[in-house]
């Protein structure tokens, strides 16, 4: 019996060749993506009305990309590429700017906004999540990043969140975490938001409480994130509180009365998704807030 012919290995040529029609391939496809968003623009004449920020596409879509990738590529190349795909069409759609408080570190924070944002949409910096906020409530469109956690000496931001016409917390980036994440540092996205576009899987509230004290902080749920602000005007707190699917703000303020504090008020000041996290070898699962 003879032995079937075994085919000749593929040359470097021949493999780069194939990198190369790979290459003009994506290319293509990234034009013929443009010329959908420019017939999207004219469809939804999303020029002359604001905002296009979808937070709740962005984080179905970084969802599915991790969930099917495989392969050699790192998984941080392809998260780096698809968020300056979206965050570039959407420029493209409603031109914007992108305020950042660089109070938690200057080198964290543009590591956050280049790798979500690029480098096409301007970046502009401010010292303070107060200013960020400001900028963005008179502009017509433009987004900000303030850190999601507690920074030393900073005062309670969320509360120029309250007023209905105030812009809001849309998204809490990154949309997957992992432990080696290069743009690791947790940030909330501000801007005036599209009501049919947001994800409302953790809501975020703006709740003032007098009373504050380690006792009352033991006394909150350990699912529901709480970024907690001294408030001398009534011996309390100002608190922002992260409310996850399944629970409900009542159930919260209900936990701080019978610690002993008592809510001088309350009021929704954004949603967004619920987190995605990574560990090591295993696949995204929802940390619930």
């Amino acid at each position: 019996m003879s032995t079937p012919a075994r085919a000749d290995p593929p040359s470097l040529a021949d493999l780069r060749r194939e990198i190369d029609r790979i290459d003009e391939a994506m290319h293509r496809l990234l034009m013929e993506r443009g010329e959908i968003i420019d017939r999207l623009i004219a469809t939804k004449r999303t020029a002359e009305s604001g905002s296009a920020f979808r937070p709740a596409r962005e984080a179905d879509m970084m969802r599915r990309l991790v969930e099917r990738h495989r392969g050699i590529l790192p998984l941080d190349t392809a998260e780096s590429i698809w968020r300056v795909i979206i965050a570039t069409f959407t420029y493209v759609q409603a031109p914007f700017v992108l305020h950042a408080d660089l109070t938690p570190g200057d080198a964290a924070m543009r590591d956050s906004a280049r790798f979500h944002f690029g480098f096409t949409v301007p970046f502009v910096t401010h010292l303070g999540a107060g200013g960020v906020v400001a900028a963005v409530a008179a502009s017509k469109g433009d987004l900000g990043l303030v850190p999601a956690t507690a920074v030393a000496g900073a005062g309670p931001w969320w509360t120029a969140l309250e007023a209905d016409a105030a812009p809001k917390i849309i998204a809490r980036l990154p949309f997957v975490e992992r432990a080696d994440h290069p743009a690791g540092l947790p940030v909330f996205a501000v801007a005036r938001p599209n009501p049919d576009a947001l994800v409302r899987e953790v809501e975020v509230w703006s709740v003032r409480v007098a009373g504050w004290g380690p006792g009352v902080a033991r006394a909150i749920d350990p699912i529901v994130e709480v970024i907690a602000v001294p408030d001398r005007a009534f011996d309390g707190a100002a608190l922002l509180v992260s409310v996850p699917q399944g629970r409900r703000l009542a159930d919260v303020t209900a936990a701080l009365v019978g610690a002993g504090a008592s809510v001088r008020g309350e009021a929704l000041v954004g949603s967004h998704a619920t987190r995605y996290t990574i560990s090591e070898g295993a696949r995204p699962v929802p940390t619930g807030r």
